[in-house]
């Protein structure tokens, strides 16, 4: 279950849409009601943030590709033609359109058929998937927590379309974080489901824990962007002591 310490440095954040824990279900899940609309697969995180509710949808909720990329319907042979992203002007031939429905990542066909979405500060259970959508200060403070501890890479894998697969199955399969950018991809630009230039950051339960250990431990106010003075003198001191270390290095050489 997720730890109230996450929930508690998830909410320090103080992030203008609330963080979202997904959960991939085969059976169906007890004691959280079924979502009682019909849309695209992301703006059910937008649904968790808007009610502050849980939720849970089956396929016949998902009227997008969402579940297809969760396994919960085959890739329809048409769109996989690339016929449509080539109409539409998304793509110079049908072939660069296919080529992304041969390569994006899925999960075994119906081994998902519930998928739960909660706002982390109300998740009692152990999420796949944490979804944040921040600003450029928190996504920094969010980054760096992914890399704090192990000095992993940052990692910004998607495409123009079908940006789903790649937000909500490619980091629950590779066990990597992955981020894009709220108006840079098309169905989530069609819906104006978030302003642009928000980073759209999912972490996957491989990751969950380093990143809220780091969250706890790292300074979220880098010494080297401090205003202050206490900053700015401590600073100097850190800069004064490498300096003198490196004289000492030079010497021995």
């Amino acid at each position: 279950m997720l730890s109230q310490k996450a929930k508690d440095l998830f909410a320090k954040l103080d992030m203008q849409f609330p963080p979202v824990a997904i959960k991939y279900c085969y059976a169906q899940p007890e004691g959280i009601p079924r979502v009682d609309k019909t849309l695209s697969f992301c703006q059910f995180v937008k649904e968790a943030q808007d009610t502050g509710k849980a939720f849970y949808i089956t396929q016949e909720d998902d009227n997008c590709f969402g579940r297809m990329a969760l396994g919960m319907i085959p890739k329809p042979p048409f769109e996989a033609s690339g016929q449509a992203g080539y109409d539409f002007g998304v793509f110079r031939t049908q072939g660069a359109n296919a080529r992304l429905y041969n390569t994006f990542p899925t999960l075994v066909p119906g081994s998902v058929n519930y998928v739960i979405f909660a706002p982390v500060a109300v998740c009692d259970f152990d999420p796949d998937l944490v979804y944040c959508v921040a600003n450029t200060d928190q996504a920094d403070i969010l980054m760096r927590a992914t890399s704090y501890i192990t000095g992993d890479l940052w990692e910004s894998k998607s495409a123009h379309v079908l940006s789903c697969p790649w937000m909500y199955v490619y980091p629950y399969l590779s066990g990597k974080v992955n981020f894009c950018i709220s108006g840079m991809h098309h169905g989530l630009k069609r819906r104006k489901i978030y302003p642009q230039g928000l980073h759209l950051i999912a972490i996957p339960y491989q990751k969950l824990d380093e990143v809220v250990t780091a969250l706890g431990e790292m300074d979220w106010k880098l010494i080297a962007m401090r205003e202050d003075e206490e900053g700015k003198a401590l600073l100097k001191a850190k800069m004064d002591h490498w300096k003198e270390m490196n004289k000492d290095a030079i010497l021995k050489e």
